[in-house]
């Protein structure tokens, strides 16, 4: 992860959470201790998320692409694309007892109707963790109404991200009149059915523990929830730009090409008229979207702000700090990485929570990100799925299934 073995991987996004890392020392086969440049609380956390799986040192990144070894409770048995990823149990598992189910079958279907049919005929038991969206769940109650659904907060918020390095968006002006024309409201009602919240670059509370409470966030740019304001202030920037109705700015709204990305991309384009910009929905396929946005080739684009934990250190460093792969805009700000590093080393959650909202209103200010909404979404299984545990800081965390049984 940090990058310093023979072997390289393909994509290194999680690097900048290990920048404080000194060193790894063992101490026999069972020890290791991990040497920091300086404190930092969040460094077990990081440790301890669905993003940091560890890695066999014998076994080169491109082979674990293609057959993944671990410790988990379950092994690899075969991943068809597009098709299925089918686990096994591992006899060998550290936690005595663990797993109860014989294996797993990850089955893939993009057309949400067809694998809505195939629930109703009981060929699966749940659905993925958190991968439902709101105005689905309808629908699968229709086909499957014994099925039980869990809502809840996913700490993947829906954002804008803006190539500061391309005109006219190296405009801080235009960047301000985007985030002041946006109506999250809007988003969510029809997104999400009402269902979602309102916040900045950290996930709201009460299941975010570092989000800004409401009446600091409606003073920043564009979430005073007088839209029809915020839209005259917008489109007075824009005038002074030299648009108007008369002369409206053509835009590619860059996506990646699923549901969770393009169907707000279409709305933020329709709400972006009303400052005279007109936007093309440009959607890629997933292969394409990654390398694309990491090489900075787009304009104006919508993303999903994929979470591993509700913890500063892992939005600030990976998504702002200056360098990082996973910075998409190219945000650098020195005085901003200064109180990154500064909360960090914080051991105070106060006086830590006090600084984390410093550095939001920086980024909200300098509109290079905009944070549009926080979704919810539902988790659906049937009543025979037992021991599961639905997350609400991030998706990508309670996957080991080690305590999942069928009560059959």
């Amino acid at each position: 992860m940090q990058g310093k073995g023979t072997e390289k991987l393909r994509i290194n996004p999680r690097k900048s959470w290990y920048q404080n890392l000194a060193e790894v020392t063992i101490d026999g086969d069972f020890e290791a201790s991990f040497h920091l440049k300086r404190p930092q609380p969040s460094f077990i956390g990081l440790l301890a998320s669905g993003w940091s799986p560890v890695y066999p040192c014998h076994v080169t990144p491109r082979e674990m692409r293609q057959h993944p070894i671990g410790t988990g409770p379950f092994k690899f048995v075969e991943f068809k694309p597009n098709e299925r990823i089918t686990l096994t149990r591992n006899p060998d598992y550290w936690k005595p007892g663990r797993p109860y189910l014989d294996g797993i079958e990850y089955t893939i279907i993009r057309n949400a109707s067809t694998w809505i049919l195939a629930l109703g005929a009981h060929q699966f038991d749940r659905t993925g963790p958190g991968f439902v969206p709101i105005s689905l769940l309808k629908e699968i109650k229709s086909q499957a109404p014994e099925m039980s659904c869990e809502i809840a907060s996913w700490n993947t918020s829906r954002t804008a991200i803006i190539n500061r390095a391309v005109p006219p968006f190296d405009n801080p002006e235009l960047r301000r009149a985007i985030m002041l024309a946006l109506d999250r409201k809007a988003f969510i009602d029809i997104i999400g059915e009402g269902q979602g919240e309102i916040g900045a670059t950290m996930q709201p509370p009460p299941n975010g523990v570092w989000g800004m409470p409401a009446e600091m966030l409606r003073a920043l740019p564009g979430y005073d929830p007088d839209v029809a304001k915020n839209r005259e202030q917008a489109q007075r920037i824009m005038e002074k730009l030299g648009y108007g109705p008369d002369k409206r700015l053509a835009v590619t709204v860059t996506t990646r090409n699923v549901a969770a990305y393009r169907d707000p991309a279409v709305i933020l384009i329709d709400q972006l008229k009303e400052i005279y910009i007109d936007g093309t929905l440009k959607a890629i396929d997933t292969t394409q979207w990654y390398p694309t946005v990491m090489r900075k080739e787009y304009a104006l684009a919508f993303t999903v702000t994929e979470t591993g934990l509700d913890d500063p250190d892992q939005m600030f460093y990976e998504n702002y700090f200056c360098g990082s792969e996973r910075n998409y805009t190219g945000y650098c700000n020195a005085e901003v990485d200064k109180l990154i590093d500064q909360q960090s080393v914080e051991t105070d959650a106060g006086r830590r929570r006090q600084i984390v909202w410093q550095i939001e209103k920086y980024l909200a200010e300098d509109g290079g990100r905009p944070i549009i909404f926080h979704p919810r979404s539902a988790t659906c299984s049937y009543p025979q799925v037992k021991g599961i545990t639905v997350g609400v800081n991030s998706p990508y965390n309670l996957w080991r299934m080690e305590d999942a049984w069928l009560d059959r």
